[in-house]
């Protein structure tokens, strides 16, 4: 048997240690922890590969008062880091860039590429088109994108030009820098392209490594410039390096605390040893089984995994209350067999608190419940098979007093509240409970399950500032058959969004379309240069020559009309432009999670609570467009699961009801899951007094209270009916496992994490409750001690 476990035990052990060699199996990724929201499987696609595209990408603002010094700085720092190695590339200066480019892509389209008002101008009279003509003649320069006069007479290519969002921000290029001025401060922007994903910690390392060495550069010489950074990467790092925090605070303070417990009850460190023995098993195993299943194992399970070590404990716990108890007459095999009832249920018990979790629709969830679950049969598996094989000796000594003062502690307390005195007992804490269970509130916001490190989220804050860029994460999906059909939907949506007004109304968007219009809409343009400009190219040829055209440019115009008929701009042309690189992320194209289907994305600005009820009409009103908000679908899914929760406890109420009757009977299943019940009740009121809103996490957390603290009237019930029981060490033993639990669960309200927070909350009021009212579970019938040592006597 020992054999067995130890072969067991190095497997998990080294399949751990092989998965930790080799790429990190963590997963930092917060989007993880979100469930798929979207009703579209397109939209959800496009989430992700959104969240993929722009979170690749390390932005620092490099700013000072003086101009020069921004710029030299930034330039330094972009010289660190690119020989850091840290990134794929750094770009600090622009490269030189012919916007000519730009220009020449969209010549040999020119003819069905116009704004709407140059739609109006075209489709007018002559002598429309005459002034249209002398204004592009004689007009001012036009600043931005250039075309060549004989080459676009009228400027229609050049108005069309000037609309493209090459621009969308504050940022100009200066001496080759990108940057920013306000008031009096001059930013600088320099971008590095991570090697790999932004949640791989070799990744996160490097960079805030090589970040670290640049700002320490710059501020030995630049002692008046300032450095703001964001980017998924250091958000990542944040919450990895937070969460390895809490897993080193919550595992070796609760290991401690845990031994310190168990040696001054049992003042023995052999059984210390042993039940750690115990409880690292289920750890390790429970480690190697959720990476084998899931893959990863992400923060929050490992947070979480670490707080397990106090319930996994208290199956070890009351075989040690037995093999104390037993003294001379003990033999390992048969006080295993005294305490397999009362593990077993209270197994049961367990296993269904966390079983509910796998029901939850967020990743973790499920993995912190195949982690919980694995963990702590394992550890019973342990106490029933592994410990008698290395417990044959009898214990040299046992706590009696301590084990006497506990038992004569219990008498009192059970007179106190046990018997028919536990109705009573039951109805005032009811009563109590009622007004505060009537000021309950809910509160189902997503940043109850994540929260962003304050210093990063205000450095962002100066970052888009001095940009100028809107990081809202509303979009909108646009999904069609073809690409030609997602074009159409798309400039359809740009329309609808155009006409808002008043506070509906946007300011701004993001679109494929203002790159690459619909095949649609460049016919139909260059239909109608056909039937109002060039329908009669005699006249128009004589319009050119009055306004000062050779003979040769405007006859080169017309023939240039004539072959591009079948010129028509396409978005794969568009994407294989390097200039296209920023903007590609806004075509999503060819779907992979539903066969053909392609899906472009429209990125609003200025997106407020005033404007997104007239933005999801729009949506609605538009086939094949849905509105995305990532934070509020989660937010009502929440609402949801918190609400099913009700419905989930009651169940999970019932099941363990029906569990306890196939054991005790009916008035003995009541009796043993009263205290229980009862805790459940008293936490819930106890949120209603302190005004603290409840979440879908504080109610799987009862789950758990549920499955957990209805061990501890087991374990009473079960070691006061066992021949020959101290009641006394039997009460000790519950005690100490409350203690442990609570010892390990409450360090979770040290978290980082506001949803583990929640958790130990809940977990710690109830647990506490539950042991409290645990006695209430002890049959009236059942002999007290003193008539149990008179027959032992006899």
């Amino acid at each position: 048997m020992r054999a067995a476990w130890l072969l067991l035990a190095l497997a998990a052990a080294l399949y751990c240690a092989w998965r930790f060699a080799g790429p990190t199996p963590l997963q930092t990724n917060l989007l993880a922890l979100l469930p798929a929201t979207e009703a579209d499987p397109v939209a959800e696609e496009a989430v992700d590969q959104l969240a993929g595209a722009l979170g690749n990408r390390a932005v620092l603002l490099v700013s000072s008062q003086d101009a020069a010094h921004a710029k030299a700085a930034a330039g330094q720092l972009g010289a660190v880091l690119n020989a850091s190695h840290a990134f794929a590339s750094v770009t600090a200066q622009v490269p030189p860039f012919d916007l000519g480019r730009i220009t020449r892509f969209y010549l040999p389209y020119r003819f069905g590429l116009l704004t709407a008002e140059d739609r109006a101008v075209a489709g007018g009279s002559a002598e429309t088109l005459r002034g249209a003509l002398a204004e592009r003649l004689y007009g001012l320069p036009n600043a931005g994108l250039a075309t060549p006069l004989a080459d676009d007479p009228f400027g229609w290519l050049q108005h069309w030009l000037a609309g493209l969002p090459l621009a969308a921000s504050n940022l100009t290029v200066e001496d080759g820098f990108l940057v920013a001025h306000r008031a009096n401060t001059t930013s600088v922007l320099v971008i590095g392209t991570l090697p790999g994903s932004a949640y791989e910690s070799e990744v996160q390392r490097g960079v805030l490594l090589a970040v670290a060495h640049g700002e320490t550069a710059l501020k030995a010489s630049w002692p008046d410039v300032s450095v703001a950074r964001t980017g998924a990467v250091f958000y990542a790092e944040s919450a990895r390096r937070a969460s390895e925090r809490d897993v080193h605070v919550i595992g070796i303070v609760s290991a401690v605390g845990i031994a310190l417990l168990m040696l001054w009850i049992f003042r023995s460190p052999w059984l210390i040893l042993l039940g750690f023995v115990s409880t690292a098993l289920g750890v390790v195993c429970a480690l190697a089984a959720t990476m084998l299943v899931f893959g990863k194992l992400h923060l929050l399970t490992l947070v979480f995994g670490a707080s397990l070590i106090g319930e996994a404990v208290d199956y070890s716990i009351q075989y040690f209350v037995v093999y104390l108890g037993a003294r001379h007459g003990w033999d390992s095999r048969r006080g295993a067999r005294e305490v397999l009832p009362a593990l077993t249920v209270a197994l049961s018990t367990s296993l269904l608190g966390y079983a509910i979790l796998t029901f939850a629709p967020f990743p973790a969830l499920r993995q912190i419940a195949c982690f919980a679950i694995v963990g702590i049969f394992t550890a019973f598996a342990s106490v029933i098979w592994l410990l008698p094989s290395l417990m044959t000796q009898p214990a040299r000594r046992s706590p009696k007093t301590l084990f006497a003062v506990a038992a004569a502690s219990l008498a009192k307390w059970q007179a106190l509240i046990g018997g028919r005195r536990a109705w009573g007992v039951a109805l005032v804490l009811v009563i109590l409970a009622v007004p505060g269970w009537l000021q309950l509130r809910s509160d189902d916001d997503i940043h109850l399950l994540i929260q962003r490190d304050p210093a990063l989220v205000a450095q962002e804050r100066v970052v888009s500032e001095a940009v100028g860029a809107d990081n809202s994460a509303q979009f909108f999906v646009v999904r069609g058959a073809s690409p030609e059909a997602v074009l159409q939907r798309t400039e359809t949506l740009c329309k609808r969004l155009g006409a808002l007004t008043g506070a509906s109304a946007l300011s701004g968007w993001q679109s494929v379309t203002s790159f690459v219009p619909s095949e649609a809409r460049q016919r139909a343009d260059r239909a109608l240069l056909g039937a109002h400009v060039f329908a009669d190219p005699a006249a128009l040829r004589a319009l050119l020559g009055a306004a000062g055209f050779r003979d040769d440019v405007a006859q080169t115009w017309l023939d240039a009309w004539a072959h591009s008929g079948a010129s028509v701009l396409h978005v794969d042309d568009w994407l294989a432009q390097l200039w296209s690189q920023p903007f590609r992320h806004l075509w999503l194209g060819r779907s992979v999670s539903t066969p053909g289907a392609f899906a472009a994305i429209v990125i609003p600005q200025g997106v407020s609570a005033a404007n997104e009820p007239a933005l999801l009409d729009v949506a609605h009103a538009s086939p094949g467009v849905s509105f995305v908000d990532k934070a509020a679908s989660v937010s009502r899914l929440f609402g949801v699961y918190r609400q099913d929760g009700a419905i989930w406890l009651a169940g999970a109420l019932t099941l363990v009801l029906a569990l306890l009757t196939f054991r005790y009977g009916w008035r003995g299943a009541i009796a043993v899951a009263l205290p229980v019940w009862l805790a459940i009740g008293v936490t819930l009121a106890a949120f209603g007094y302190a005004h603290v809103r409840i979440n879908l996490f504080n109610l799987l957390a009862l789950m758990l209270v549920l499955g957990v603290g209805a061990n501890y009237a087991v374990f009473l019930r079960e070691g006061a009916a066992r021949a020959f029981a101290d009641r006394g060490a039997v009460w000790t033993g519950v005690l100490l496992s409350a203690a442990t639990t609570l010892l390990s669960f409450g360090m979770l309200g040290m978290s980082s994490m506001p949803a583990l927070k929640s958790f130990g909350a809940t977990l710690s009021l109830g647990i506490m409750v539950s042991v409290m009212l645990a006695p209430i579970g002890i049959p009236s019938g059942i002999p007290s001690d003193m008539h149990k040592n008179q027959r032992r006597k006899a």
